[in-house]
């Protein structure tokens, strides 16, 4: 890694650069790939239930391989009473009925490697279900018992220890604490819990813990995974005699509470259960993985989960966050590269996940959008949907011409937005019931994908309604229609996808084109490629060079418009257009 100023080529026309990284030629398939995320219930229902089922996943796998993705990330699938849509894992060795069985699981695997796309599974190792047969165990026993050592037990506070033990607060809102009868039946200690009240945390004070995902590691790994995405991997391991916290639930820095101060997220213990996760996992060959999401600031932080003996990725929230706001993007992507570099990691990029508001909503508004974590209510100012799936097309172009990996959240492709219309009655998302519908959740960025416009239920299931209901514009931006229009969202994300492997700007450079890092328009070089957005209300006169790809299919000539961007050829080879 290098940061320096270098004159270029003058016949690149891309004014004076600024290097801050060098092309990366070190071995592993995850330095540079594009990752698609499966929502398993909301993806494809196969056996008409109205969930989305592994079966599903294994019948549309093709559509993935066809788009370009090299590897397939699918959120929990496991045995679970389904209180937070599976990341409430009652047996993490088997899979839900609600989804299918170990047997679809193999099927799906062999799928898969048939098709060239490997898997990934999330693994949830902070927490489990109040179902799980170790938390059932540890209700039946007392205090001080080995069952209770599995999780995090303590006496309360005040009278008769009626009040919790600290003043934690939930992910999902309220106390972190609930308190449980003991076997005599009379109130007894509290355990923590993150997240819902349904979600124990487990204690990785105890041996006991780590011997158990050991174990559920190498099961998943006998079964041809490429590897987990580590759930909250931040928050496993709490600071010694649990003590107070007047910050953000999550751990996200505010004035007087500093992220890296926070108990309950970052302590130095986790990397040693990281260290010894990553000599299972080399066990089974160089090319399985550990991605982290560990939602950490400031970025340099980040570079602790990645080092060469622990993480091979981690989740870059920095830049999710950053918008369409050109200094913050400028400063997310080059404190990124300088802090991974500096320990030989790639940097990931994500715009959308299933805990955020689709960018093609966020991207709607020109104003306030809506806060993280929450979705958007008929009652809330709207998007501007045409506006933002026009700008979320210009920042997936932009992204997915970084040097590292990418990752997708299906739909995406689709230019998919949030769903508002959904009924109280039908919401799912704990956070709504939680915080008495004072924030609606993630409900929104769930719904499932439209596959065939003129099929029942767009082509999800035929049988029993979806679990949350499609928007109305949802027929309209289903993927058999876009698979026939070359001007469409999924038409872009292929060209998008097969420019950047045969560019293979994954493994690439990066520098900054001064000349077009304005307050309305940002530019940087990866090799010979010139990616240029323009946020500007007037249009952009571009250098000379041969038009590679514009994000909007109906964009011509030498002027990027509004909310546009471009990759452009650049070199003595290059053509002007």
């Amino acid at each position: 890694m290098s940061v320096e100023t270098v004159t270029p080529d003058t016949s690149l026309n891309a004014g004076p650069l600024t290097l801050i990284h060098e092309a990366d030629n070190a071995p592993g398939w995850w330095r540079s790939a594009v990752i698609y995320q499966v929502y398993p219930r909301s993806f494809r229902d196969l056996n008409g239930d109205g969930v989305g089922d592994l079966a599903g996943i294994t019948e549309e796998l093709p559509h993935l391989a066809d788009l370009g993705v090299d590897a397939v990330w699918l959120s929990p699938f496991y045995r679970s009473p389904q209180r937070d849509a599976g990341y409430d894992v009652s047996d993490y060795c088997d899979v839900d009925p609600i989804f299918g069985t170990l047997g679809d699981f193999d099927v799906m695997m062999a799928e898969s490697h048939r098709l060239g796309l490997r898997v990934i599974v999330d693994l949830v190792p902070n927490h489990c279900s109040d179902q799980h047969a170790a938390f059932q165990a540890a209700l039946g026993a007392p205090a001080g018992s080995p069952e209770r050592d599995m999780f995090i037990f303590r006496d309360g506070t005040g009278p008769e220890g009626s009040e919790p033990p600290n003043n934690w607060q939930s992910h999902f809102g309220g106390p972190a604490w609930t308190r449980v009868a003991g076997p005599d039946g009379q109130p007894d200690q509290w355990y923590l819990h993150l997240f819902d009240s349904s979600q124990p945390d487990f204690n990785w004070d105890n041996p006991a813990v780590h011997a158990e995902f050991e174990r559920v590691l190498r099961f998943w790994l006998d079964r041809g995974v490429s590897g987990f995405r580590v759930d909250v991997a931040h928050a496993l391991v709490k600071a010694p005699g649990l003590p107070a916290w007047g910050g953000r639930a999550d751990g996200g820095s505010s004035e007087g509470f500093p992220g890296h101060e926070a108990p309950m997220f970052g302590q130095p213990a986790l990397h040693d259960i990281y260290r010894n996760w990553r000599r299972i996992l080399d066990q089974y060959g160089p090319d399985r993985i550990l991605c982290a999401e560990a939602n950490v600031d400031p970025l340099p932080r980040l570079a602790n989960w990645v080092r060469p003996d622990q993480m091979h990725q981690a989740f870059n929230f920095p830049y999710l966050h950053a918008g369409l706001d050109v200094y913050r993007l400028r400063g997310v992507i080059t404190d990124s590269l300088e802090a991974l570099d500096a320990v030989g990691a790639p940097s990931t990029w994500v715009l959308s996940n299933h805990d955020v508001v689709r960018h093609a909503s966020r991207f709607g508004y020109n104003g306030q959008g809506p806060r993280d974590g929450d979705g958007i209510g008929p009652a809330d100012p709207q998007p501007d949907i045409a506006l933002g799936r026009r700008r979320a097309a210009a920042a997936s172009l932009f992204m997915l011409g970084l040097p590292g990996a990418a990752y997708l959240y299906q739909g995406e492709e689709l230019g998919l937005p949030d769903g508002v219309d959904i009924p109280e009655h039908l919401r799912q998302d704990p956070t709504f019931a939680r915080t008495g519908g004072e924030r609606l959740g993630r409900d929104g960025c769930r719904i499932p994908l439209p596959w065939r416009a003129a099929e029942t239920h767009l082509g999800f299931g035929s049988g029993s309604d979806p679990w949350l209901p499609f928007p109305s514009s949802f027929a309209a931006l289903a993927r058999d229609l876009q698979a026939a229009s070359p001007s469409s969202h999924l038409a872009l994300y292929r060209d998008i996808l097969r420019l950047r492997r045969g560019l293979n700007l994954g493994r690439g450079s990066l520098s900054w084109a001064e000349d077009w890092c304005t307050g309305s328009s940002l530019g940087y070089v990866n090799g010979t490629t010139l990616v240029l957005m323009n946020l500007n209300h007037d249009p952009l006169e571009m250098p000379a060079g041969h038009v590679l790809l514009r994000s909007d299919p109906s964009g011509a000539g030498r002027f990027l418009a509004s909310g546009e961007t471009a990759w452009l050829q650049l070199g003595p080879d290059a053509a002007a257009d």
